[in-house]
This record gives structure tokens, C-alpha cells and sequence, in this order.
């Protein structure tokens, strides 16, 4: 039985018609449903391994014999792989198909897995501890961008028009829930530094058999009937002319620009949690549940949003809301996270992380479709990817950026940070930084942000707004359910 669902209504016989002979018949298949699953769980293990050890940065650096700057380049690593890859990555996408980027990624990331496990190996000299385990993430900081620009690739090709936006928030939110599990079970392993080896055993399995999935049961890297209008000419535009049209495009730089900003708040957020708050008396299960707080309220928030937005189609306004809300977030947790430890700011604390997650991770998948509303008929991984890239790049320039503006504290009895004996570190002015940051890209983004929804608008054309098309609308639009 063909793997498809189809949908048509009766078509009363009528006299030909050149234009009605233009029509298309839309259908979506079932098989979407695994490779969006696939999909979500390679994006998923991608982000675990990103945050493996910045949820026990104190524990990672005493059992490897390193620094905390070290430990956090385990993280930082990912984003300077990816800028210079991520140009390549949006060509391999627009250009060799959602297929093949796929399963190279899930085998980049299965083998960075296993180096990051062969490298803490007692059978190693311990100076080479971690050189291997840097030479691990490098390999799962390459599948990063071949793994997470390709939710809008995915949602265009697949999915029909009423179910895009879910499809993209399903499979971006599938990347905090990756950190997610990294803040609460990286923390709950490492009850002592000789669990690092089990952390990282555990957290290899998984790509492996993600890496099968990918390899074996990815078949295509489209449908072969597209889902909607706007499939057909998804790699309409060439990829150097696709990147012309959207540096002449005002409203996509202004996106580029402070999204990207928002992509670097939240990057600092997830790297630098543990050490924030282990700074002022906090302990690592407690910087974890904080962790998890953020990111469980950020998919409960990007699943309200993704629905909404599918219904509405006010990417813009969402957007510029949730920014906003995401911005007072961010500042309250600067202000809350300045107490010493007790019950009440403890609770203030895991309140701010809770709001932060719940406005600023719904926007991730909304602004993504809204990058391609804005700038089609760019190819949707060229638009969304540079996004991406100028997220990362702001990412390493704020992380260096805080970790710079930091102070070891002189008197610090409260501090639960195992950094053997050098002082901990003050992250007051860091912090308060980073928000007013993330502030002021915001109002800029809210002032100056105004685009008209392009993909939208080419179907309507196509389809219902045409009266031309009424039967040919009918039949395409039947499908969509």
C-alpha cells in the first residue's frame, strides 16, 4: 500500500482549460512522521554532547587536570567549528538534499561519541586525556550544522502549510531537550569525578543507534509529489544568489542581527549555568534543576506558539512579544541570582530560569519560518542557516566576552565551585551584561523589524486568492489536514 495520504475532492468533469491543466495534485506521506522522529532524536543526542560537561565543568576540569577555561572550549568548540562549516552545510542542503546531510551528521556525531569515551580511557596517559576528548567534540561540533539547520528544510519539503511551523518547533525543541537532559543527568551520573567514564558511555549509545536509524531508514531527501505550492521551488534560487538577495534584504538583517543575539544569550545561559550559580553558594543538582526548569518550559512554551503561530500566521508579532518577555526574563535573573543562597531566592531564582525558558525558547522555531516568510525564494536552509552562523559567532564573542569581565572573589564562603585552590569566580557583572545585551538588540529588533510574509503570499497566488484556480484550489488545498 502506497505510503501516502492523499487527499482530493470530486472534481465535476469540465471543458479543458490551460490553466486548470497547470493544477497539481499536493499529497504528504507518511514517512515524514520517521524522518522528523529521526531527525529529533540526532538533533537531541547533537546538543547532549554539546553540554555533556557544563553541567560538572568543576568535576570535568579536576578529573582531567584542566582548567574551567578549558572545560567551557569543550563547549565553545562547537561554535567555532560551525562558522566556517555552516557555508558549506547550507549549499550540501539546498544543493545534495536533506538525505545525505543526515546521515553524514549522525555519523559525524556517533563518532565523536565514541572518541570523547576512548579519550578518558585509563589505558591513555592522562595528558592526553583531553586533547582526545577535544578532538571528539570537534568531531560532534561538525555535525552540528549538517543536524540543526535542517528543521526548515524538513517542514518545507515534507510538511504541507498548516503543519510547518509545528513540524519546525517538534524538531528545534528537540535540541534543548538535548540540554536538557545533559543539566539534569550529567549532574545526577558525576556523583564523583570517577563517573566521568559512565557519562560518557552513556551518552555514546544513543548516536550509535541514532546513526543506524539515520543510515538505514532515510531513503529520500524528498517526496516525490511536494506537500504544498512553495515545495516545488524550494531550491528555486542558486546558493551564492540566494546569499545576494539576502544581504539587500533589510528586514532578514535585522533578524540576523538580533536573533543572533538572542542564539549567544541563551548559548552563555546553558554554558555558563553551573558556574554562575555555584559562584554564590549553589549546588550543582540545584544549578541542574535550574537548567531543567529552562528548557521543560521552553518546550511547553514553543509547543503553545508553534501551534498558534500555525493557526494565525503572526510570526512577527510572536516573535517580538516573546523577545520582549525574553529580555525582562533574562533581567530578572541577572537581579535574583546576585543573592546569597536561601530557600526564597532559590525559588526566585528557578522562577526567572522557568519564565526565561517559557518566552525565550518558543521563539527559536518561529523565527526560523519567519527568516524564510522574509526571504523567499532563498532556499530555506541558506536563510535559516546564516541565522545560525551569526548566532555562533556573537556566541563566542559573548562567552569570551563574560568570561573576561569575571573576578576571582577575594572572600567566598559560601562558594560551592570545586576549583581547587584558585578562588571563584564573581559572575555580577557578567551577568548584568548579558542582559542588557540581549536588551538592547531586542528594542532594536521590536522598533525596527517589519517584513511581509513572502512563501505565504507565493501560495496564495497560486491557489485560493487566484479565482482562476478555483477547482485546481479545491484539489490542492484538500490535501491539507
Amino acid at each position: 500500500m502506497e505510503d501516502v495520504d492523499e487527499f482530493r475532492d470530486d472534481v465535476i468533469p469540465i471543458k479543458p482549460n490551460p490553466v486548470l491543466e497547470k493544477c497539481i495534485v499536493f499529497k504528504v506521506y507518511k514517512r515524514r512522521w520517521f524522518i522528523l522522529f529521526v531527525l529529533c532524536l540526532l538533533n537531541c543526542s547533537n546538543s547532549i554532547l554539546w553540554l555533556t560537561f557544563a553541567p560538572v565543568a568543576d568535576h570535568s576540569a579536576q578529573f582531567m587536570g584542566v582548567t574551567l577555561d578549558q572545560i567551557n572550549w569543550l563547549s565553545i568548540i562547537y561554535m567555532v567549528v560551525a562558522i566556517p562549516l555552516s557555508f558549506g552545510t547550507t549549499w550540501m542542503l539546498d544543493t545534495l538534499g536533506l538525505r545525505i546531510t543526515l546521515v553524514l551528521g549522525s555519523w559525524l556525531n556517533m563518532l565523536g561519541a565514541v572518541l570523547r569515551f576512548v579519550g578518558i580511557m585509563r589505558s591513555l596517559p592522562s595528558a592526553a586525556n583531553f586533547p582526545v576528548v577535544m578532538g571528539g567534540q570537534i568531531l560532534c561540533a561538525l555535525a552540528q550544522p549538517l543536524v540543526i539547520f535542517t528543521p526548515t528544510k524538513l517542514a518545507a519539503l515534507w510538511f504541507p502549510e498548516h503543519q510547518r511551523a509545528t513540524a519546525n518547533m517538534i524538531a528545534s525543541m528537540s535540541n534543548p531537550l538535548g540540554i536538557l537532559i545533559a543539566s539534569i543527568f550529567s549532574p545526577m551520573i558525576v556523583g564523583t569525578t570517577n563517573n566521568i567514564p559512565l557519562l560518557l558511555f552513556i551518552y555514546a549509545v544513543p548516536a550509535a543507534i541514532i546513526c543506524l536509524l539515520a543510515t538505514v531508514g532515510i531513503r529520500d531527501s524528498a517526496p516525490p509529489t511536494p506537500p504544498s505550492a512553495s515545495a516545488e521551488s524550494s531550491n528555486s534560487e542558486p546558493f551564492l544568489e540566494g546569499i545576494k538577495l539576502l544581504l539587500r534584504n533589510k528586514a532578514y538583517m535585522i533578524l540576523l542581527l538580533c536573533f543572533g543575539s538572542g542564539i549567544a544569550v541563551f548559548t552563555c545561559f546553558s554554558t555558563l549555568l553551573e558556574q554562575i550559580m555555584c559562584a554564590r553558594g549553589y549546588t550543582n543538582d540545584f544549578a541542574g534543576l535550574c537548567g531543567g526548569l529552562f528548557i521543560v518550559f521552553g518546550i511547553v512554551g514553543a509547543g503553545f506558539l508553534g501551534l498558534y503561530v500555525d493557526k494565525t500566521k503572526k510570526f512577527t508579532e510572536a516573535t517580538k512579544v516573546n523577545m520582549s518577555l525574553s529580555a525582562l526574563a533574562c533581567i530578572a535573573f541577572s537581579v535574583v541570582s546576585r543573592g546569597q543562597t536561601s530557600v526564597l531566592s532559590g525559588i526566585t531564582v528557578a522562577v526567572a530560569c522557568s519564565l526565561f525558558g517559557f518566552f525565550g525558547f518558543s521563539i527559536y522555531p518561529v523565527a526560523m519560518e519567519l527568516s524564510v516568510e522574509c526571504s523567499y525564494p532563498v532556499g530555506e536552509a541558506t536563510s535559516a542557516g546564516l541565522i545560525f552562523i551569526s548566532g555562533q559567532i556573537q556566541s563566542v564573542i559573548y562567552i569570551l566576552l563574560l568570561q573576561g569581565l569575571t573576578k576571582p572573589m577575594a572572600y567566598s564562603p559560601f562558594s560551592t565551585c570545586s576549583v581547587g585552590g584558585d578562588a571563584a569566580l564573581s559572575w555580577r557583572v557578567p551577568v548584568l551584561v548579558m542582559a542588557g545585551l540581549f536588551s538592547v538588540f531586542t528594542c532594536c529588533f521590536v522598533i525596527f523589524f517589519h517584513t511581509k510574509y513572502r512563501r505565504l503570499d507565493a501560495e496564495a497566488q497560486a491557489g485560493g486568492k487566484n479565482p482562476t484556480l478555483t477547482t485546481c484550489d479545491s484539489t490542492s488545498n484538500s490535501h491539507q489536514k
